[in-house]
């Protein structure tokens, strides 16, 4: 299995990147191997710097990367030698069986629709976020981003896909799937919401416990919650701002360790046909670390392929 990783993407590319993937080097061992895509010269010094031989990774080569600020779907196609559309060229190409980056998410959501393309029969593509509870795995929220604006069968979906993925990535039996709501009677809730919980009420494509509130949201008795990626978005940075405040305040605690972005890594696009991770922007080289690792456990699950015979 060969893992790629955009060395030029995030906040402190190269040097976090180079060494996060050094690290994943001596965490993976002969799971993977890695796929640097980034500036050899960078990646040498380095790499000499931690004593460390580039000779353990491939290195494709590229000095060009499309900047956090940069209008993605504009900077994908004059820049098609940058680290981004590079790594999806390998991807489509079958060259590397995962991509990852903590670069422009909106070039790696261009990448991920315009070149790997979406699964068919999958409406839209989506992100998610664990949110943390006392069991084992987190929680899977979906979307948290992609797409703000929603229909029905596109929340259906959703569930599907979060499904497959806590199944498959965190070994989740039968996973219990929930509805965000105001409320948690089937009559409560907007237009969308209503019509979604019409569609998935009695389904037999997945597990559907009902709608949940926002007072539910660390309950350990559920693992997929389903809503739009407005409202996905704004718990998903409550709960960074949250986890932000605790530290200011030095307070600290095991349970809420758990809200810290860099234990998970980076999250799946879900619904294209090869995987690939997005990663925190602020990542340091423990973030990087766990993208790539995180995108090997996707790719030995077989989420893609899983994904795909769901939709056939």
């Amino acid at each position: 299995m060969r893992i790629g990783i955009d060395i030029l993407g995030g906040d402190y590319a190269p040097g976090a990147t180079v060494r996060g993937s050094i690290l994943a080097f001596h965490e993976l061992k002969d799971r993977a191997s890695v796929v640097l895509i980034g500036d050899e010269k960078e990646i040498a010094s380095i790499c000499r710097e931690e004593n460390f031989d580039p000779g353990n990774f491939e290195i494709v080569q590229t000095s060009e990367s499309i900047g956090m600020d940069e209008y993605p779907a504009k900077a994908f196609t004059q820049k098609p030698n940058a680290s981004i559309p590079l790594g999806f060229k390998l991807l489509k190409t079958g060259k590397i069986d995962g991509f990852c980056s903590a670069g422009n998410t909106g070039a790696m959501l261009v990448g991920a629709i315009q070149l790997v393309k979406a699964v068919p029969g999958v409406l839209r593509p989506c992100i998610t976020a664990g949110i943390p509870t006392s069991a084992e795995h987190p929680t899977i929220l979906l979307d948290v981003g992609i797409n703000p604006d929603c229909k029905p069968d596109v929340l259906y979906q959703y569930a599907i896909l979060g499904s497959l993925y806590a199944e498959l990535v965190y070994n989740v039996k039968n996973p219990r799937v929930s509805l965000f709501n105001i409320g948690k009677e089937e009559e409560k809730g907007n237009l969308l919401t209503k019509a979604t919980y019409q569609a998935m009420k009695g389904t037999s494509d997945f597990n559907f416990i009902g709608n949940i509130e926002g007072t539910d949201l660390f309950r350990e008795d559920i693992d997929v919650i389903v809503c739009d990626g407005f409202v996905g978005n704004t718990i998903l940075k409550s709960a960074e701002a949250f986890y932000t405040l605790l530290l200011k305040r030095r307070i600290k605690d095991e349970f809420f360790e758990k809200f810290n972005y860099e234990n998970y890594g980076g999250t799946p696009i879900l619904g294209i046909n090869a995987p690939a991770i997005i990663g925190h922007g602020i990542s340091g080289p423990g973030a990087i670390k766990n993208m790539i690792i995180h995108t090997t456990d996707v790719v030995e699950a077989k989420l893609t392929e899983k994904i795909k015979q769901a939709f056939e």
